[in-house]
């Protein structure tokens, strides 16, 4: 006889059945407050801004719904527009190749060292405590005219104007300010998988004449190849919510050289207050999003290997 039979025969008269076990009712009464703080806080605002982004609320007046016009603007009328997607995929696409291949760079680096791991572990990681505002205002002074970019540039006789003043590197200072900022997250996490491949696969590699470049690919690469992926997934997801750095230091300038979506979302929004408009634009990063992270775990089949 099944145990959910004997259960069944086991139930007196008048008895109520019980659908949840005492400890998963237990469970459930202690994330009640997390599941409703997630409500309140996330799910209920993200569909209140889809709501507002059929909308042509101007935060002041009472809004109106207006149905698929703030998209259509988005894509037919608004001329900054797809200059503000370039800029956007431009930063995202540069930052996420420079994160990957410097952190991980780094990483193998403190990886081949006899000693003081921990304290290159310490120095890479501590702009990532750095509120990303205060950071970015220090560098806007090193940036400034007669700064100290400016004053070594000159110094050198090296041809090149100020970098915020200049539509051309203007993008550049935020790559390498927000590459500052944060390159320490993945270079602790590649090390700590770097630190975890088994030792017995490199000195087996050494036995058979393989060199360090070759361990590295051949071995040491795959089997981090996890971390790898969620490091690329989750610096995808960032460098295409870039705000902090563009508000502090050229505001979208100059002219419109480091407009992104995030701060077009800010000036749409809390600037011009078109809240309408600057849903639609959020909902626009939200699908840029997605569609880049399904595509990422579509591709991870071919060079994810994980142990089996």
């Amino acid at each position: 006889m099944s145990e959910s039979a004997i259960a069944e025969i086991s139930l007196q008269p008048g008895q109520p059945r019980r659908f949840l076990k005492p400890e998963t009712q237990t469970a459930m009464l202690f994330l009640l407050p997390s599941f409703l703080g997630f409500m309140i806080f996330m799910a209920l605002p993200i569909l209140a801004s889809l709501a507002l982004s059929f909308t042509n609320w101007q935060l002041l007046k009472t809004p109106s719904f207006v149905g698929f016009q703030n998209y259509i603007k988005l894509f037919t009328v608004d001329p900054a527009f797809y200059t503000i997607l370039s800029n956007t995929l431009f930063f995202a696409v540069e930052y996420l190749a420079l994160n990957i291949v410097v952190s991980l760079t780094l990483a193998v680096w403190i990886s081949s060292l006899k000693r003081g791991k921990a304290i290159f572990r310490v120095i890479f990681f501590l702009p990532t405590f750095t509120p990303t505002i205060a950071a970015s205002v220090v560098w806007l002074l090193i940036f400034t005219p007669d700064g100290l970019a400016d004053s070594i540039i000159r110094s050198l006789g090296l041809g090149l104007p100020n970098f915020l003043l200049s539509s051309s590197w203007a993008m550049q200072a935020v790559v390498l300010v927000t590459l500052w900022a944060n390159v320490g997250y993945n270079v602790v996490m590649f090390n700590a998988a770097l630190d975890l491949v088994p030792k017995h696969y490199l000195e087996a590699a050494m036995i058979d004449g393989a060199g360090p470049w070759r361990r590295f690919w051949r071995i040491r690469l795959p089997l981090i190849s996890p971390t790898v992926f969620f490091a690329t997934v989750m610096t995808a997801i960032t460098s295409l919510q870039v705000f902090d750095e563009i508000f502090a230091m050229t505001r979208g300038g100059p002219g419109s050289a480091t407009a992104t979506l995030g701060f077009a979302i800010y000036q749409k929004g809390f600037t011009n207050f078109q809240m309408g408009y600057a849903s639609a634009l959020a909902w626009v990063m939200f699908v840029m999003i997605m569609g880049l992270t399904i595509l990422q775990f579509h591709m991870q089949r071919k060079w994810v290997h994980y142990d089996e």
